[in-house]
């Protein structure tokens, strides 16, 4: 699934093409992904215009207005296979599992393929946002001042749980997928089976570093490619080529030369060493 760095990859390339973009012509292929889509009110976002690209946690928000009515808001998640890019030429056809798009003014195409159909689709007023279902619980920014030792030792205080799993709750901290977990505990030395209460202050303190650090050199790498994932140009990530744990199952550790350790943890892939992150 894409994560922060990855969405925010999007966001950026989209942030550059769509504000003051007048959307001219709404089509939808279907009326559900994930969720159902509220068709009426996306069909009736046509004559709106964008005026900025914004993202909160590994959603999209893409601000409009119109006259004569509220600002509005396009919601849209990738899930696990979705592709949100701008085509500058007029699409003859539609891609296979390509599910809506939008004809921009003058001629510009934002397109949406998700052969899994995990993603998302809503429209929400800008005033109501932060009371909709799918942000109202979200926990602070990982980049942003919010996130603070003091906030993860509070997330972490009497749980048992393991601190991989703390760490990828989107109820303490967001954007944090699987990836860039397994990434920021290996660079902060700590096991992501280690029970979240033995967390130290400074132990916290070297996480969020190390979190912050793996994702703003993710961005900056155009986040990573390991299967589906493209920017909003249609350009794969390349943070991939620099993974010092995840997906290294068996290769020897970039700094010892133990071999990266695998297990599953909360159903999902866990990688470590387990030299230099001990329990």
């Amino acid at each position: 699934m894409p994560e922060l760095p990855e969405v925010e990859t999007v966001r950026r390339h989209l942030q550059q093409s769509l504000p003051d973009r007048r959307i001219a012509e709404v089509t939808l292929r279907r009326a559900d992904l994930r969720y159902p889509i509220p068709v009426a009110a996306v069909h009736a976002l046509a004559g709106a215009t964008f005026t900025a690209v914004r993202r909160r946690a590994k959603y999209l928000l893409c601000d409009l207005v119109a006259p004569d009515a509220p600002d509005r808001v396009l919601l849209v998640h990738l899930g696990m296979s979705g592709r949100l890019f701008i085509d500058p030429h007029a699409p003859d056809d539609w891609r296979k599992h390509e599910h809506w798009r939008l004809r921009l003014q003058p001629d510009l195409w934002l397109r949406y393929v998700d052969p899994r159909r995990f993603g998302a689709l809503d429209v929400l007023e800008r005033r109501h946002e932060a009371e909709h279902p799918l942000l109202a619980t979200l926990g602070p920014e990982p980049l942003e001042a919010a996130f603070t030792a003091q906030h993860l030792l509070a997330a972490c205080d009497g749980r048992q749980v393991a601190l991989k799993l703390v760490l990828m709750d989107q109820k303490h901290v967001v954007g944090i997928g699987n990836i860039y977990a397994s990434e920021a505990l290996f660079r902060a030395h700590l096991h992501p089976l280690r029970p979240a209460q033995t967390l130290k202050l400074r132990e916290a303190k070297a996480l969020i570093a190390a979190s912050q650090a793996v994702l703003q050199e993710a961005i900056a790498a155009g986040g990573s490619t390991l299967r589906d994932f493209v920017g909003g140009d249609e350009a794969p990530g390349y943070f991939q080529q620099r993974l010092d744990v995840y997906g290294r199952d068996g290769a020897p550790c970039n700094r010892c030369g133990t071999a990266i350790s695998h297990c599953v943890l909360g159903n999902r892939a866990t990688y470590f060493c387990a030299v230099c992150q001990k329990r």
